[in-house]
């Protein structure tokens, strides 16, 4: 099999594909999970603890030639808004793969009436009455 057959079977398989779907649409969901972050909850927040801007908070390491153009900067700020971002959508799949499973969940059946008994199983229980009239 010639290496390009083989890259051709690799590329067209179901689960490449859907990989690949998951993986676009991923990243479009990535991207407004940041909007949603940076853009509504960030600031109404900000706002509660005394009107801090997140996305520019940090500790100035390295001062430049004027206050406002430090040189060297630790933004700390945008780290947090990222992980804000990352814990939302972590919840959100969560919740997604949650919902698909409890779709994917057979309800458990009835349990099934038992087994009529065996022929020696009723041998036996006859032979235990009497036993039991006996004695």
């Amino acid at each position: 099999m010639s290496m390009l057959s083989e890259f051709r079977e690799f590329a067209v398989k179901g689960n490449m594909v859907d990989m690949a779907v998951g993986i676009i649409i991923g990243g479009a969901f990535g991207k407004i999970v940041s909007s949603l972050v940076g853009d509504v909850l960030m600031p109404p927040l900000g706002l509660v603890i005394g009107g801090v801007d997140f996305s520019k908070l940090g500790l100035t390491l390295k001062p430049g030639p004027d206050a406002d153009h430090p040189l060297v900067v630790l933004g700390y700020g945008k780290f947090l808004q990222t992980g804000i971002d990352f814990l939302i959508v972590a919840f959100a799949m969560f919740m997604v793969v949650k919902a698909i499973n409890s779709l994917k969940r057979e309800k458990p059946a009835a349990p099934a009436a038992p087994p009529p008994p065996t022929k020696d199983q009723v041998l036996l229980t006859e032979i235990r009455d009497l036993l039991a009239k006996r004695g």
